[in-house]
């Protein structure tokens, strides 16, 4: 199992930008895939970005695409999702996730982090 810990979410204005961080911890996450989540209040989870953490692939919503990206730092095991030119309807709760690439759920989640995006 994957321990995961979100941070950087926060209260900003319509257009500017947040850094979310996933630390991950407890085995290695070679055989993984990583991913962003997203929950707004009255809503369904949605997901958001995904990373193979070993060969860096990435996967977008079609909402999100070129203003969120996702990376990983191996070194620290960590995860980011960098959002830029942010909409009041990015406005949810973040989740960090991760799965063995050779499953079709994702197991391990993070207790989210709050982003709220004000007009």
């Amino acid at each position: 199992q994957v321990q995961l810990v979100e941070s950087g979410g926060g209260l900003v204005q319509a257009g500017e930008s947040l850094r979310l961080s996933c630390a991950a911890s407890g085995r290695s996450l070679d055989t993984y895939v990583m991913g962003w989540f997203r929950q707004a209040p009255g809503k369904e989870r949605e997901f958001v970005a995904s990373i193979v953490w070993s060969g860096g692939y990435t996967n977008y919503a079609d909402s999100v695409k070129g203003r969120f990206t996702i990376s990983r730092d191996t070194a620290e095991n960590t995860v980011y999702l960098q959002m830029n030119s942010l909409k009041p309807e990015d406005t949810a709760l973040y989740y960090c996730a991760a799965k063995h690439w050779g499953l079709l759920a994702f197991g391990s989640w993070g207790q989210g982090t709050q982003v709220t995006v004000s007009s």
